[in-house]
Formats: C-alpha cells, structure tokens, sequence
C-alpha cells in the first residue's frame, strides 16, 4: 500500500512555528518564544569506575566551578560524564568500552539535576559485555530519546575545531545533538529517518523495487522535519553566533552560518525519485538530509577553507556560546557550560570577554593553570590529581 503523501518542508515549518510537527507531536515550545531566564543546575555528579575514576563525586557550586590540574589526570573524563548524561553521547569515543575503568567490568555515572519543575536524576550504567542501561528518575528508559530533555549542556573541547575544519558528517552531528538536547520529537524523526534510509539502501543493494516508493515516501516525511527544524535552529544560532563572535572578537570580525541542505528547493521526494537510476547502479541514497552541511563564514568567507587556526577556534567558541543562548530561549533554563582548555588558548582581552557570559550560567571549566581563569569569580576551584579531588 502506498503511503500518505509527504509533506513539504513548507508544511513542516508551518506546523513547527506552532509548536506542533505535522505527525501531531506537540513540542516543548516553539523557536523563538522568550521565557524568563532559570538557570538550571547540577547538584551532583557521582563516577563509578569511569575512565580512570574508581570512585569520585563532585558538587559543583552555582556559578563557576573549576578544576584545575596537570593534564592526564582526569579533568575533561569529569565533563564527558556531565555530558554523557545530557545527551547519551560522549564527545570523544562512540565505543562505550573505552568509558569503562581499565580492568573493571562495568561503569556507572549518575547526575541529579535541579530545574523549575523539579530535580530530575539521570543513571547510566555500562557493562563490559551487554548493553547500556539507562535510568531518569529511577525509572529505566528504553528509547535514547526518553533521556533528551531532563539534564542539558553545551560543551566546548578542544575537538571542536572538527566542526570547522572536517567533513559534513561532524557538523550535522552538532546540529542533531543541540537539537535533540531540546526537542526529543527531532530526536524521534531521525531515527525514523534513519531506518527508512537503512531500509531504502538495502533494497537498493537488494534489486527489490517493489516497495521503493513507500519507503521514499517515509523518508521524504521524516526528511522534510529534519529540514525544517534544522534551517530555523541554523538561522538562530548565526543571529546568536553574529552577536557573541563580534563581542568575543572585539566587533574586528563578522561571524554567519549558513544552512546547505542537500536537496534545496525541500522537494525530497521529487529528488529521490529523480535520482533513483542513479541510485540504483550506485546501491546508495544520493538525495536526503544526510548529505547536508552547514557553512560557518567570517566575513563571507568560507572558514574551513579560508580561516587561520584561531579565527577557526575563536569561531567555534562563539557557536557554543550561542548554542547556550539559544537553549535557554528554547527550553526557559541555561544549560550547564563545560569549558575544557578553552582559556589557556586565548589572548587575556578575549578571555575577558568570554568571561562577561558566564554570568548567570553555572559553568564547569577546566586548566592547568589557575591564572587562565583569574577574573571569573569562581565559586569553587578543586584540583584534580590522579582521578582524586581536592579543595584548592
């Protein structure tokens, strides 16, 4: 049976700005509603055989906290379990494995979280051999997506400079992610991409032809979501990234990003079927959003291709930074901030000005020399030593 028509990336956006997707979810709020500014803040972040932690706790305080310590010692495993929390995800590693303390057969890391509406916990734990089990206030989830919404932040690392400098695949990476962090249903609509492509490139290995048009039909829908949520995030965050990258960058610059979907004019399903003989002799899907890009620009100019390693670095510290503001008009709360390195690689007036954002928001930042952060009015600086902390 053929599907129901798919929808345009029109009919998308239209459902979206008010706050419904065509498919009848009902979102967490539209993109662009303002509400008042609570900041969201983690109370406690617990580690059991994580990395080269056997046991650790932290308890952030409400504004700055900073870990200060000699590198190799287990400043940044600290954010990527705040951050493997948020998101499901770590930054550095797609194997869970790699999470798990050398010669134990598991990992637990546990953060409880204080909201508006609440506190809100979340536990996940990592076997050796078997597959992760996660739970949300004590209860265990069994979608990924259960998890988006309950603990949120922006993490700013030293790979960041792979959103500038690498292939597509890393900055649609970076959209999914800042977007699923605050619409689970984006969450949702690509994993229903996901599996119409999965199942779309086997037929297309398969010669079976038979049920193409459903799935393209499928894909096109899912397709058309992704679209639409992805230009109208993309135009906030260049309004915001405008904005933080002219002050961080003493207004010497001017900062775009730029959506560059792979099928312009919205139609994926006319370019799925115009390309099915291609397709075809090819075994792969050519037209869809995941071929698609996003173009960060200084001046008009193509930074990965035209930027000077710190234009690139001052670059993608500005889209994190509007990856922040753009959370908190989104979702009503600031997210947590996790800084790691970032301030030994900037010159003292631009890490002054990256200062003068912290405010308001609680922030964990890492160094190796206490004198990077001098100015940040930090409410708590632990050392962090052989995966042991201490007070400062």
């Amino acid at each position: 049976m053929i599907a129901r028509p798919a929808f345009s990336v029109l009919q998308c956006a239209s459902a979206l700005s008010r706050g419904m997707s065509p498919h009848g979810w009902v979102s967490t709020a539209p993109f662009g509603v303002l509400f008042e500014r609570i900041a969201m803040r983690i109370l406690s972040l617990q580690l059991a055989n994580y990395r080269n932690y056997v046991r650790a706790e932290l308890r952030p305080c409400a504004g700055v906290t900073v870990l200060a310590g000699d590198n190799a010692q287990g400043k940044t495993n600290l954010l990527e379990a705040v951050y493997l929390c948020c998101t499901g995800r770590s930054h550095r590693t797609r194997q869970d494995r790699e999470l798990i303390r050398w010669g134990a057969d598991f990992c637990r890391v546990a953060v409880e979280a204080e909201r508006r509406d609440g506190t809100h916990a979340v536990e996940i734990a990592i076997p050796a051999a078997g597959r992760r089990k996660i739970r949300v206030n004590g209860s265990e989830i069994s979608r990924s997506g259960e998890l988006m919404g309950h603990v949120t932040g922006v993490l700013f690392s030293p790979e960041d400079l792979r959103l500038v400098k690498d292939g597509p695949a890393e900055r649609r990476r970076f959209i999914d992610i800042a977007l699923s962090q605050v619409r689970p249903s984006y969450y949702y609509a690509l994993q229903r991409y996901a599996r119409a492509l999965k199942q779309r490139n086997e037929l297309l290995r398969a010669g079976n032809l038979e049920t193409l048009e459903s799935w393209d039909e499928q894909l096109a829908r899912a397709g058309a979501e992704i679209m639409a949520a992805r230009a109208e995030y993309i135009a906030r965050l260049s309004a915001a990234a405008a904005r933080t990258h002219a002050d961080i960058a003493c207004e010497r610059e001017t900062l775009s990003i730029a959506y560059a979907p792979n099928v312009e004019d919205g139609d994926i399903l006319r370019a799925l079927r115009k390309a099915r003989d291609v397709d075809m002799r090819r075994m792969t899907t050519s037209a869809g959003v995941h071929r698609d890009d996003v173009r960060f620009c200084v001046d008009g100019r193509e930074l990965r291709l035209f930027g000077s390693q710190g234009q690139q670095r001052t670059a993608a510290l500005s889209v994190r930074l509007a990856e922040l503001d753009v959370v908190k008009e989104e979702s009503g709360e600031a997210p947590v901030l996790l800084l790691d390195d970032v301030m030994s690689e900037l010159d003292p007036e631009r890490r002054r000005r990256l200062l003068a954002h912290l405010d308001g928001v609680q922030t964990i930042v890492t160094c190796t020399d206490i004198a990077d952060i001098a100015g940040a009015r930090a409410g708590l600086v632990l050392r962090v030593e052989a995966a042991t902390l201490t007070q400062a």
